[in-house]
Parts: structure tokens; sequence; C-alpha cells
């Protein structure tokens, strides 16, 4: 604080006498200000370090003197010192241009260091001084060391002492020597406490009474000379005999007696003249048996083994000799063969409760389909009517009765138009719900509409027709009928083309897909492979899945050959499904199987999960969501985490996370049709009861 100049009035207690003041200041000064001294300064700083060191000069002199006025003009001289912050960490300045303040309460700013490493390598090999040269932490500049502060280094280095006028070795003065001296080297008499009893002495003598007296301090035990041994079985532990008791190897137990070794063997047991006679001559290690056979009548005949004492006593240094081994079990936990799943919690989001029924229909509802948008729902049911729901309200928007029992309904996946497929009976009816954007609703009609018809009609199997009138003013935009009665209907992503299955063994014609936008429909196959019981398109590259009662057919529409055979392992396939990625493909079967297929990996399953009780009905992928969901006649969802990894090194993870149940069996069917939203992890499921189940 006195350097610093916050308290100069202090000096004259502190320091009474000059010469006492001058030889602090000489030893604090170096080490405030390494050197800054008044030699070095007027080399360093012109002008400036010239009246530092005049001053500097002038104080010592002033404190030589002893002038009256030295307290005062002495500490406006300390005061000269460009940074006056104090000690304080100089990093607290390390984001800010200037290191200080100086006595007039002006910033001191950093100097300006704009050297790069070419410029410091330079520096280094042409500036002679540039080894002597360190930065000052207070003020940000270069300090050239002085020949005295240079050999202070040194000495310091070499562990000597810092100041050269210090006399290490001085002459030793040995006061009490051996000499005998005529007068002490001390006469002080002796004190008034040396003639009497010490009290602190008393003090500790009643302590160390009282501690014998509470038993705190017993006495010393007299030592036994006697030699003793340490016993090493004196104290055993039980543990030892326990491990002596676990590592016991049994003895092996004897051969039991075969059939040459009975009264009466079998003849290919005895031995003829030859084999007796090389028998005999063979040496008893060699021999295979160490008995000739022999055959009696009857037990009674059988004389005494005359080769018993000789059969124990091979035993006993068989028990005493051989070497015994134990046989190694591995005992392993039967849980740790179980493959560690994560936890359902640590997976969410995905569906847990059922939050909306849609309640309408009078008969089972076999499928549904959500909008691309997410907001409108469209089932289909046995009692010949298709209805349009709203999702967030279950309000039912619009009722459609196409006069026949629903097998399928979808969705047109191209946001951009609004159309619906209904397939019942042998027709499929494209139908305009009218509901949402009205622009979509009627670039939609005027996309039906703009359709001309060709020169040159070609022969289909399927009639198109556009409906007028009453069934126009219903939805009906466009109606297909078909030679056999269709029971499945689903829409390429792109929107324009649409795949039906007509389930029939003998035809050729089990698969049509349709052009909306040419209103042209194709036979992709000339013949039938079996009976189909449903399709789906794959949702980015040209290929088309076909699946039969016990295969799933992938063909490249492109090549129009057969790019793989998948095999279900099952019976009977009822419904498929194509992640939104491609390469992986579920199928449900009526034997209560769920086969998940992995296309990179193998046309083997990759795993099969048997959670249901019944038959399966419907899977489904969700589009964004890592989930998928399968609806069974047992009247429940399972809901399973399916994650597709982009390392093609790492097999997707499959994780059964939840059981949604809610529809009522009816007639010994469940849960027909299940489906997710697109956007949203939540999970629709239509059923025997006539009702549509939300669950969130």
């Amino acid at each position: 604080n006195l350097l610093d100049g916050t308290s100069p009035n202090l000096a004259p207690f502190l320091f009474p006498h000059p010469r006492r003041f001058l030889d602090i200041t000489s030893q604090i000064i170096p080490k405030i200000r390494p050197g800054m001294s008044s030699a070095s300064a007027v080399s360093q700083s012109g002008g400036e370090g010239q009246r530092r060191a005049s001053s500097l000069t002038d104080c010592e002199g002033l404190l030589r003197e002893g002038s009256s006025s030295w307290p005062s003009r002495a500490f406006f001289i300390l005061q000269d010192i460009r940074n006056t912050v104090g000690n304080i960490p100089m990093e607290w300045y390390q984001d800010y241009p200037h290191v200080g303040y100086d006595l007039d309460g002006k910033k001191i700013f950093k100097p300006i260091r704009n050297k790069d490493e070419l410029d410091e390598f330079l520096d280094k090999m042409d500036n002679p001084d540039y080894w002597r040269t360190v930065r000052d932490k207070m003020t940000g500049a270069d300090v050239r060391l002085s020949d005295e502060q240079v050999d202070l280094v040194h000495r310091l280095q070499r562990g000597q002492f810092g100041d050269i006028n210090f006399k290490e070795y001085e002459p030793y003065i040995d006061f009490f020597s051996s000499e005998t001296m005529i007068h002490p080297v001390t006469n002080r008499p002796q004190d008034k406490r040396s003639f009497i009893p010490s009290l602190i002495e008393k003090q500790k003598v009643g302590k160390l009474v009282h501690a014998i007296k509470m038993g705190w301090i017993k006495p010393r035990k007299p030592r036994d000379t006697t030699p003793q041994y340490y016993d090493l079985w004196a104290q055993e532990d039980p543990n030892a005999i326990l491990g002596r008791h676990k590592m016991h190897v049994p003895a092996p137990k004897m051969r039991l007696p075969g059939h040459e070794e009975s009264y009466n063997p079998p003849p290919e047991y005895l031995l003829s003249e030859e084999e007796k006679l090389a028998w005999e001559q063979q040496d008893p290690e060699d021999r295979k048996l160490s008995f000739l056979p022999q055959r009696f009548s009857c037990l009674r005949a059988v004389p005494a083994f005359s080769r018993f004492i000789h059969e124990r006593f091979e035993r006993c240094l068989d028990l005493y000799l051989c070497p015994r081994q134990r046989k190694m079990r591995v005992n392993v936990n039967p849980e740790d063969l179980i493959p560690k799943m994560p936890k359902p919690k640590d997976l969410q989001p995905f569906p847990t409760t059922q939050s909306l029924v849609y309640r309408g229909h009078t008969s089972l509802v076999r499928s549904i389909s959500v909008s691309p948008t997410g907001q409108w729902l469209v089932s289909g049911s046995d009692d010949g009517t298709v209805r349009f729901w709203e999702i967030g309200t279950g309000r039912c928007m619009k009722t459609v009765d196409v006069g026949g029992a629903v097998k399928s309904v979808a969705w047109n996946p191209n946001p951009s138009i609004c159309l619906v497929a209904v397939a019942f009976n042998e027709s499929v009816v494209l139908l305009n719900p009218a509901l949402g954007d009205r622009l979509v609703v009627s670039a939609t009609d005027q996309l039906v509409s703009s359709y001309e018809e060709p020169e040159e009609a070609r022969e289909q199997p399927v009639q198109w027709a556009a409906p007028a009138g009453k069934e126009h003013d219903a939805g009906h935009r466009l109606h297909l009928a078909h030679p056999k009665a269709v029971r499945q209907v689903t829409w390429h992503s792109k929107g324009d083309y649409l795949a039906c299955v007509t389930p029939d063994g003998g035809s050729h014609q089990q698969v049509l897909i349709h052009q909306v936008s040419k209103r042209r429909t194709q036979n992709p196959f000339r013949r039938s492979k079996g009976l189909v019981q449903c399709v789906s398109f794959h949702p980015t590259r040209p290929f088309f899945f076909v699946a039969t009662q016990r295969h799933v057919r992938v063909y490249n529409l492109i090549k129009q050959e057969l790019s793989k055979k998948l095999q279900a392992n099952c019976k009977w396939i009822s419904s498929m499904a194509v992640h939104p990625g491609g390469d992986n493909v579920i199928c449900g079967s009526y034997d209560c199987r769920l086969t998940w297929f992995d296309l990179d990996l193998a046309t083997k399953p990759y795993k099969v999960l048997r959670h249901h009780k019944k038959a399966l009905r419907g899977v489904a992928y969700h589009k964004h969501y890592p989930l998928f969901a399968s609806g069974s006649d047992d009247g429940s969802v399972i809901v399973c985490h399916g994650m597709v990894y982009n390392d093609l090194l790492q097999n997707p993870l499959i994780v059964p996370v939840k059981v949604l149940k809610g529809h009522a069996i009816t007639h010994d069917l469940g849960v027909l049709d299940v489906t997710f939203h697109p956007s949203q992890p939540w999970v629709f499921s239509s059923g025997a009861d006539g009702t549509v189940r939300l669950f969130t």
C-alpha cells in the first residue's frame, strides 16, 4: 500500500529512522520494478527515465541527510510508479486495451505488439539483447535486464545468495571453548524461581497420579524371555477347511464289466488258440484285456477269482498315484442369454392411451386410411358405407353409401390430390370427399374431368366410367369395373398409380395396376404364381412387392424381372407393410406370426415375433417415427420400436413397447386393420365391433 501511494501519511510511524527506511526501500523497489534501476532506467526510457532516476537519487540523498521534510517528498518520489493498480492478478486486464492507471487516474494502454512468429524469429537472430529482454507484466513493455540483474539471476540459478557483498563463510568465534577462562562468559545471578519448587511440574505430577488412579496409565509388563514359536495350525480359518472340501476331486469309478467278463460270453468274445498264443506273447501293458475270457456251463461252475488281490492292489495304486481330473462345468445364468433390451420409457414417444372412439358403423370395419395432411380419416365397413371423420374431434363429416361390403379403402398419398379409392364387390370407386382445402378439391375435379379419350381405344381388362347425376354429387368421380371381386387397393407414393388385388387361383389377372391420369390398366404378370394376398409399392424405387400365401416376391418394374423371393416361414400371409426407407418389410400371418425381413441381409426373416395369441389381420409402419404396429384377432394392438440404422453393419433394433387393448371380440374377430398418423406418434385401429379407435 505504501508503494501504491494509498497511505503515504503512515510512513513516519512505520519507519521512524530514515536509515532503516532507506534499507527497506532499497530491498523492496527492485522486487516491485525489476530492471528499472536508475542506470538502466536512464538508458531505457530517455528523459522520463532520467527524471525518475534523478528523483530516486534525490530521495536517497534526503534520507541520508535526515531532512525534516523527507516523508512527504520521499513518498512523492516513491509514488513514481507507472502502474498503480497494486498487487492484483494482471489477468483481470486480459480483455481490456489498458493494463492499469497512473497517478493521475489515466489509463495506461498496452503497447502495440504486432509481431508474428517470423518477426520473433528474426528478433531472436538479430537482436543481441534478446536473451536478456523480459516482458513487464505491470506495463506490458519489454525490459532489458542490466548486468547486475543478469548476475543476480545466475547466482540464484547456482544456488548462491543474491547479495554479492554477503559473506557466507565468516570467521567463527567459539565462545565456549575447551580453554578455561579466568572470568565467566556470563556472570548473571540466578533467579529466585531456581530455588522454589516448580508449580508447573507439580501440576504435571498431579495429572500423572490421577491417570494412574483411573487406570489410564498402566505399569509396563516385564518381557517374557522364553523363546516363542509360531504355531502354524493354531488359528486355522474355517473357510480354508471348507475350501479343501470344495476342491475335493472324487475318484473315478471303476469300469463296469462287459460281455467278455461274463461266465458265458458270446462266441465272438472267446479267443482262439492263435489269439491265446499271441496274447501270452504280448507285454502286460500292450494287452487289451488283462485276462482270458472263459465259458462255464453254469454259475456254480465258476471258480474263485485268482486275480482278486492283484486287481485290488492296482486299484489302490490308481487312487494313490494317478492324477485326477476335474470336469469344469460352465454355470451360465439363463438371464445372461437374453439380449439386453433398452427400457420402453427410453424409446418414447409411442402411443400408450386410448383417446378417441369413432362410432357410427353398424358392422365390422375392415379398412381405414388417413389423409396425407393428418386431419381426416376414412373407414370402410361391411354395412356398405364409407365414413369420413375429423381426427381431432371424432366428428363424422360425411357418409357415402356404395351399395356393397367395403373391403379396402386407401387415401391418395399425394397432398395435392383429394381422392379416396374404395373397393367393394367387383368395383373400385374413386371418391372426392370435398374435405379440406377447396383449391385442392377443385384441382382434383379438374384433373379427373380433363381426360380426353384417345382416338384408338385399346381393350382393357377393366372398364372405366365417369358417373354423373346423384353419384357425382355424392362424390363419385370414377368407376372401375373388375372381372373378379377386389380385395385390396393401394396407391403409389406419387398418387397416379393404383394397384388392385383380385385373388383368384386360376386367373392370371390377380394383380392390376391402374393409371388414373390416362385411365389405363395394366396386367404386369402373364401367369399366376400362387394366390396373391396383398401388394405394395416401394416408397422410393421402382419395385413392386407381391405377397402370396408363403412367399413375398419383389419385382423390378423397369427391368420387368423378379429381383428377390422372400421366404416368410409361415402358413398363410395376411398383410404386409414396407418401411419408409424401403429396405425392410414386415408381414403378418394367420398363424400368429409377425416376420421382419431385411432386404439387404437375406431372403429369410431377420426376426420372427410371436407375441399375438391369434391371427394377425393388419400391420403398418410409421412414416417418420421408428414404430410399427400389428393388429390381431385377440383384440389387441402391439406397438413395437423398430429402429433402422444408416450403418449397414448394424442390425435393426426391434423392441415391443406397448400392448393396446380396447376392441371387443365379435364373431371370433378382433382388430381388422391398423394405420399410423402421418406426422404424430398416433395409431388408429378398426375392429369387428364396428368402432375405430385412436391411441395416442
